[in-house]
């Protein structure tokens, strides 16, 4: 049976039911794992297809030799198989997570008087675990605050009854310095002891509320009966919980208990932000970074890292604020798209908190590898713009004269994303009289590239046209007078709207306002622009000095220099005294100069 026949008997085998699907080369090495609500359907798209649109997924299906699936209950149950096989066998093809770090925990140990302590290691053993902490910081800030709460043992003394009615341990120094009341000489009952564990526990969940009002019940029973010095303890701990709860992320005191999910993508990943919200308070924020293997959609990633997060962070929120809904729905879980007020705020905070995390990424990547840096912005830019190649080499021209006089161009130049000044050249235009932009635009686009061509010299991958669709087939006609149009990409921006516009469509491209690409070509045109006003206000100075002092009978252009050096304008020549003029050009040309002014 070859190859085809033996696809297509899995596939008539496979059930209409949910579950997961794992795709096998010849080497009978995994591809692939995917989810489906219908493996039959879903498996069968991928091979009755003609040509797909992602050249990776058509490069995987060919090498696909054999399929397995695993039939589950609910499409959510196939989410987390299907995230717990990718993380376990990481397949060629699979969204990778990009989170190697072992973040650290706080762990409640599971024995009699329990330790608290942190921990990077999770073991199976009945022990609580909150976290995990991206910030060890904020992590010892926590710890910190309950050891000043609840003075609890940091031994590792076995105390079981026996041990301890058999008086085996003797209070240590933690014990005088009030760390610690002593359970090992039952100094402190068990009772005690895990009423302020469970306090703890409702801290480390972010119910701080909850724990104050437990707190401030207790210190009213206190002074109620006159035990002014217990009331006064409970009390000192109220201010440091109240004083610790001020210092979090205060959202609104009406969200109680949600998660909120954001996401941001470029060309290679995808970055999901995570917010856990409890009682009007961020008490998490975690950012995971999902590199894209199939050029996987943002409702792809974001449902996949919503799963993998409320797992991780041990969430059971009710509520999920998200900038869209995804396919996948959680039974019992509500999804909030906000469009204002307290939550769409807090979306906004999550998009940023994963707008920060990918900048500070390409900060880090252009600091360590400059190169790689340079190689995605290039690829980016070639799918943004449409092009055949990356643009490593851009040129960008502008016009600019003042009601049709002394009309220039300025040409500025990107080498892979960035100004490359000693390639900036300035035209002075030849052949157009009058404020013509069109024209000018043909004849500065015929000079360059006609220069280019009779002196062999390498053409660049992309231009840009300052302006609209005029100036864009100004440009075009005079490379199609050198046979040059389907050999270098040509645009034109049009700068009120930011509209790019292509050869022969008249209908204009918008790119994302915060697109690295966009950025890019806006600031080669500015650049452009501002060369360009530069050399025009050299050439109008210069023209100045002929129509004014030049015309003046016996004064060259030698002279008219000398005197724009010494008084620094034609006004200043004007306002001048006839000595401070005969000074610098002789008593026989100032009086001209002075009787012209007359």
């Amino acid at each position: 049976m070859n190859k085809s026949d033996y696809i297509q008997s899995i596939l008539q085998s496979i059930p209409d039911k949910p579950g997961i699907y794992q795709y096998y080369d010849e080497e009978g090495k995994l591809l692939y794992i995917g989810k489906a609500k219908n493996l039959k359907k879903r498996v069968s798209s991928y091979f009755n297809r003609d040509q797909h649109e992602n050249n990776k997924t058509a490069v995987m299906v060919k090498k696909i030799r054999d399929i397995n699936f695993i039939i589950v209950s609910t499409e959510l149950d196939a989410l987390l198989l299907e995230n717990s096989l990718i993380k376990k066998h990481q397949p060629r093809y699979n969204v990778m997570l990009k989170d190697d770090k072992t973040y650290p925990w706080i762990c409640i140990k599971n024995e009699r008087f329990p330790r608290m302590f942190s921990t990077r290691t999770i073991t199976k053993d009945g022990s609580d675990y909150f976290g995990p902490y991206a910030s060890v910081k904020m992590m010892n800030a926590i710890l910190e605050l309950i050891h000043k709460l609840y003075p609890l043992r940091n031994c590792s003394l076995s105390l079981t009854e026996e041990n301890i009615r058999k008086k085996k341990f003797k209070i240590c120094l933690e014990y005088h310095i009030g760390n610690c009341k002593g359970p090992c000489e039952d100094l402190q009952n068990e009772e005690e002891y895990n009423n302020n564990i469970d306090q703890i526990r409702t801290i480390l969940k972010g119910n701080v509320s909850s724990a104050v009002k437990q707190m401030k019940t207790l210190m009213n029973t206190y002074a109620g009966d006159l035990e002014f010095e217990k009331a006064q303890l409970i009390k000192e701990k109220v201010d440091l919980l109240e004083k610790y709860q001020s210092k979090s992320t205060v959202v609104s005191p009406t969200i109680e208990d949600v998660d909120v999910f954001s996401i941001v993508t470029d060309e290679g990943s995808g970055y999901v932000n995570y917010l856990k919200v409890m009682n009007g308070a961020i008490i998490q924020g975690h950012t995971l970074e999902l590199k894209k293997k199939l050029d996987e959609s943002p409702e792809e990633l974001l449902t996949l890292a919503i799963a993998e997060l409320r797992l991780r962070f041990k969430s059971d929120s009710k509520e999920i604020i998200v900038p869209f809904a995804p396919e996948l729905k959680f039974d019992g879980i509500e999804y909030t798209i906000p469009q204002r007020g307290d939550k769409r705020q807090l979306l906004e905070l999550s998009e940023r908190n994963a707008n920060y995390y990918r900048k500070e990424k390409e900060r880090r990547e252009l600091l360590v590898d400059p190169e790689r840096h340079t190689k995605r912005i290039m690829q980016q830019m070639m799918k943004d713009l449409r092009l055949k190649e990356e643009p490593h080499v851009i040129e960008c021209f502008d016009n600019s004269n003042t009601q049709g006089a002394y009309p220039v161009a300025a040409m500025t130049v990107f080498r892979d994303g960035k100004p490359s000044k000693k390639d900036y050249r300035h035209f002075n235009i030849k052949t157009v009289e009058g404020p013509d932009d069109f024209a000018s635009m043909e004849e500065v686009i015929y000079r360059r590239y006609k220069r280019l061509i009779d002196e062999k010299q390498p053409l660049p991958q992309l231009i840009v046209v300052d302006g609209g669709k005029g100036q864009l087939s100004s440009a075009v006609n005079s490379l199609e007078k050198l046979g040059l149009m389907g050999q270098v990409g040509i645009i034109g921006i049009a700068k009120k709207l930011e509209e790019l516009y292509y050869p022969g469509d008249s209908i204009p491209m918008y790119l994302d306002k915060k697109s690295e690409t966009l950025k890019i070509i806006q600031h080669i045109r500015d650049e452009a622009h501002r060369f360009g006003i530069t050399h025009h206000r050299k050439r109008r100075s210069k023209g100045t000095i002929k129509t004014e002092l030049t015309q003046i009978p016996g004064i060259s252009d030698k002279t008219a220099g000398k005197l724009l050096k010494i008084f620094k304008s034609v006004k200043g020549v004007k306002e001048a005294d006839l000595a401070d003029i005969s000074k610098a050009i002789g008593k026989g040309k100032a009086q001209l100069i002075k009787n012209y002014y007359k």
